[in-house]
């Protein structure tokens, strides 16, 4: 194979995974992020593994579907996850981190690298005589997305995602706030903002009012919903109790200032709205399922309405944009290699996962399996009782007509033959038996 050593185009989670994976094995690689050149609508700086949306990569217990993903990357000495736990932040059984020192710590490392090259400008081809790692993400530019449809003979398939706004923790009235855990399970890392009946049917109203902001920038035809990010005023258009049946269920939460809830059921409130701590110090906090498209204005006059927030200080407000994703199952290997390229692979948002933890696993993978190739050996198959074999396999091997892009979940892992009634026992065990099979591919790598 060329010299010349690989190439990785996109500098976010599964782009930064790549370029580290394949530096440890030895090989130059150049990695093209264009940013600050060019800015992207989603991104607010130049860093490397911007977490654009919140700043939790999901429940970090191993009978958790992230959180079993987290410690199979662990143990395969993910950059992405070993930088998350050196700066997490509380927040109950997740791994939540400070976003800013995160991803600054993500650059330095790599531009420190002596095996690698970082540059700061936008590639429009794909590069024919070498490996490439492509890792554009959900907003690859127009040029590329064109030679991408050259190359594949398809359109791309997309949805909209959006993001949460953050609040400055000091405009919280935590008079009115309280911090509690879910059935007060691991630490009390959320401020929680309770509402009754009458304070919730007017939030619900003013919220399926508000006036939403214009996407100019999207293709009208293709904006369909991803069901695991829905904007939180899609939610309110579902109907009056949707929200409280989703990010705003109040159960388990309980404000200890007020006594034993058990002693009167009344004391529980009617919905909450969760924030979750973004940063180290604790001094801001970001609105848990309140990815939006309304205007900021709107932002700020509804989300002002919720108890707790009447005077809070926005220092980023919801932002919707769009995300693109190939027809995997037409085009990838389960080694996220092209079918009709065996020098070209995927990761991320792209090929069609869903999350910030399955976003580092296509990186591992594919920046793995590009310095195997190099090295002429055969590329990695993860075992489908892994969650990250488990992903990969259903992302290229799934009704291709019907696609959309799948988080991290245990149904798509294969069940035992002695089934195991109770959930939790059973998780457990889906968790143990992927974790024995990363054991063992850590001997192949």
């Amino acid at each position: 194979m060329s010299q010349k050593g690989i190439i990785v185009i996109g500098g976010g989670l599964a782009g930064t995974e790549a370029t580290w994976q394949i530096a440890q094995a030895g090989i130059p690689v150049t990695l093209y992020e264009m940013r600050p050149v060019k800015h992207s609508p989603a991104h607010h700086s130049e860093h490397l593994a911007e977490l654009v949306c919140s700043n939790s990569f999901g429940a970090d217990a191993t009978d958790r579907a992230a959180g079993l993903l987290h410690e199979e990357l662990r143990r395969l000495q993910s950059i992405i996850i070993h930088t998350a736990d050196k700066h997490k932040v509380p927040a109950g059984g997740a791994l939540a981190v400070d976003r800013g020192v995160f991803s600054q710590d993500l650059t330095q490392t790599l531009d420190n690298h002596p095996l690698i090259t970082l540059k700061r400008e936008e590639i429009k081809s794909i590069p024919s005589d070498t490996i490439v790692v492509l890792a554009t993400g959900p907003l690859t530019t127009e040029d590329l997305a064109s030679e991408l449809q050259g190359l594949t003979g398809m359109e791309y398939m997309s949805f909209f995602d959006a993001a949460s706004p953050i609040i400055v923790g000091e405009s919280i009235n935590q008079d009115i706030a309280f911090l509690a855990s879910r059935y007060d399970k691991g630490e009390a890392a959320y401020l929680n903002c309770p509402m009754n009946k009458e304070q919730y049917i007017n939030f619900w109203q003013e919220l399926c009012k508000a006036e939403q902001a214009e996407l100019k920038d999207f293709d009208r035809e293709s904006s369909n919903f991803f069901e695991g990010c829905l904007p939180i005023e899609e939610l309110a258009q579902r109907g009056e109790e949707t929200m409280r049946y989703g990010p705003l269920k109040p159960i388990g939460l309980f404000d200890a200032r007020l006594g034993d809830f058990r002693e009167n059921k009344d004391k529980r409130p009617y919905a909450v709205v969760q924030l979750r701590q973004e940063d180290k110090a604790g001094q801001l906090w970001n609105m848990v399922g309140f990815q939006t498209n309304l205007r900021w204005g709107e932002q700020k006059r509804v989300f002002r309405l919720i108890p707790g927030l009447e005077n809070a200080e926005f220092v980023r407000m919801g932002v919707m944009h769009k995300n693109t994703f190939l027809n995997a199952p037409q085009l990838l290997h389960a080694s996220l290699q092209f079918k009709t390229r065996a020098t070209l692979f995927a990761a991320g948002q792209l090929i069609g996962t869903e999350g910030y933890t399955a976003a580092c696993a296509g990186g591992w993978l594919a920046g793995t399996n590009a310095a195997r190739v190099y090295k002429n050996q055969e590329p990695l198959v993860l075992s489908p009782y892994t969650m990250m074999g488990a992903l990969f396999d259903f992302i290229s091997s799934a009704d291709a007509k019907h696609f959309q892009p799948m988080p991290p979940n245990f149904g798509i892992l294969p069940t035992f033959e002695k089934k195991i009634k109770n959930k939790r026992e059973r998780y457990q065990a889906y968790g143990e038996r992927a974790l024995n099979m990363v054991d063992n591919l850590l001997t192949q790598v």
